[in-house]
């Protein structure tokens, strides 16, 4: 295993080559999943390139999903069959990418009518059919006696049986911050905390770069490029409003709200899929993180913003949906953590379409200034998405031809792992380092918390290797304890604020006015604060 260079993670060197870079091939602004795409298939391909991101990587909607890497089994019910085979694809490809964040998961949908057996047997073996060489496993169908021994709590009264099918599951915000880090090692520059407020251009209108502001330093950059690409996810419009005041907006923001619970509420390695709602969309109860993630919900919402909350409606439709599932139904008190996150739907140019039939396929946007806005999509097709904008940059002249080299382009940590129990496996090949960091420091062997698994060693890591520069980006994205308990989260701040301040170099006012802002934040996730 080569051994990490420390030294290309660090902020001063990222900002040095920011400055010293006189003109970029690719920028791009955003650092969620579309954005790190984009960054990564340019790297591939030789072009000199910046990702900028205002907050951190995957701080919006790309840690905030239903942790699945999937082709969409309600879109093939709405007979998208081409995003349906492009995203298996997509899937198996990022399940060799990324095996040590990326998991084959069985999902088991319950079957309480005569036909609902056949119905989705039939459907899913056409979702098998499209997957390909790809494909996860075989669906089959399960006796009722098979479906409540692999389904631990689901409702037995009128249990007819249940259909097996296969599809990926993962950590999203841990994949991003992989796929940071292997943008970084192989020669792209990528800065968090770095805000994009104007946009240059020359005599003739034509975009030629950006103006962007160092959050921590205050530090305003202008910055040259031959090719800008706005990947803000459900921000793009804020990103257009400023190279055409007043255009028609591309994206219609939905919310979906998560709930975790304790994993006794699904225990089993089998993950529940409850096949229609009252709204008519899917509702996942999957494992994760030894807990169980319960979701989604889709909600039109009229302003997008970075911390979303859950409506009381929604919080209570994924309560009482899962309540006519399982036979211990779960209780306000049993929540853990909520969360939401807002979906970047491209915006009907015609009708009133609900947004559960807003197609998921991405779009690419240019401007009569050059700007290139990529919109829509999701986790899964994050790879193809970035390959896509970066053939439209090629394809207006503004980068010289060269192919993608992504799609088998391993990921940072790509190691497969036969003990998914251990947390520290999502570590991938970087375990070993991170144990050695341990050994020598024995104290950071430490659990943060008695409830947590998580140890003082990751936040160490965190800001070492993985350019965490603030307690809410280690607790909401490196080690994900404000997705999994809330209230933990709370507790650990302080502890978790000191050893960042010690590894960055901060003061003590710094520890406490982190602190003091975590807090407020991770209030939002309590369940008995949300409103």
């Amino acid at each position: 295993m080569p051994e990490l260079d420390v030294s290309l993670f660090r902020r001063d060197a990222l900002v040095r080559q920011l400055r010293e870079q006189p003109v970029w091939d690719l920028l791009v602004i955003g650092g969620g999943a579309t954005g790190l795409g984009v960054a990564l298939d340019g790297i591939s391909r030789g072009y000199k390139t910046l990702l900028l991101e205002q907050v951190d990587f995957a701080k919006g909607t790309s840690s905030r999903s239903t942790k699945l890497v999937h082709g969409g089994v309600r879109y093939l019910a709405q007979g998208d069959v081409g995003l349906v085979r492009e995203a298996l694809h997509e899937r198996g490809l990022l399940l060799q990418n990324a095996p040590h964040l990326v998991r084959n998961q069985d999902f088991i949908i319950p079957n309480y009518s005569w036909w609902g057996g056949s119905f989705y047997t039939i459907g899913l073996k056409l979702y098998d059919l499209l997957a390909g060489r790809l494909s996860l496993g075989a669906s089959r169908h399960l006796s009722r006696a098979e479906t409540l021994a692999r389904l631990g709590n689901l409702r037995a009264q009128g249990l007819r049986g249940g259909v097996l099918y296969h599809d990926g599951q993962f950590d999203d915000a841990r994949l991003a911050v992989n796929l940071a880090q292997t943008a970084v090692e192989r020669g792209g520059t990528l800065l968090n905390h770095c805000a994009v407020g104007g946009l240059l251009k020359d005599g003739q209108g034509q975009l030629t770069g950006v103006v962007a502001t160092d959050q921590e330093t205050g530090t305003v950059y202008e910055l040259r490029a031959k090719a800008v690409v706005n990947a803000t996810g459900v921000f793009v419009d804020e990103i257009r409003q400023l190279d055409q005041p007043g255009a028609r907006p591309l994206v219609r923001p939905s919310q979906g709200v998560h709930l975790v619970l304790d994993r006794s509420f699904l225990p089993g390695n089998a993950a529940l899929l409850i096949p229609k709602t009252d709204d008519g969309r899917v509702l996942f109860v999957v494992p994760w993180h030894g807990r169980v993630v319960v979701g989604t919900t889709d909600t039109p919402i009229e302003k997008a913003s970075a911390e979303p909350r859950a409506l009381e409606k929604e919080i209570e439709f994924v309560l009482r949906t899962a309540a006519r599932y399982l036979t211990r139904a779960p209780q306000r008190h049993d929540v853990r953590s909520v969360f939401a996150g807002l979906r970047p739907l491209a915006a009907p140019t015609t009708g009133s379409a609900k947004t559960r039939e807003i197609s998921r396929s991405h779009k690419i946007l240019v401007s009569v200034a050059g700007l290139i806005t990529i919109t829509g999509g999701k986790w899964t097709t994050y790879r193809r998405m970035g390959e896509d904008a970066v053939d439209k940059a090629i394809a207006l002249g503004k980068l010289p031809p060269a192919p993608s080299q992504t799609a088998h382009l391993p990921i940072h940590g790509a190691q497969a792992s036969a003990d998914q129990r251990n947390h520290l496996s999502g570590y991938g090949t970087d375990q070993p380092a991170l144990l050695q960091l341990v050994a020598a420091q024995p104290e950071l062997g430490e659990k943060l918390d008695t409830a947590l698994e998580f140890l003082k060693a990751e936040i160490v890591w965190a800001a070492r290797y993985e350019m965490a520069r603030t307690v809410e980006d280690v607790l909401a994205r490196r080690v994900r304890v404000l997705f999994l308990d809330a209230a933990a989260a709370i507790r650990v701040a302080p502890a978790v604020a000191a050893l960042l301040a010690r590894e960055l170099g901060f003061n003590v006012a710094w520890e406490q006015q982190q602190v003091a802002e975590f807090t407020q934040l991770a209030r939002q996730y309590l369940l008995a604060t949300a409103s």
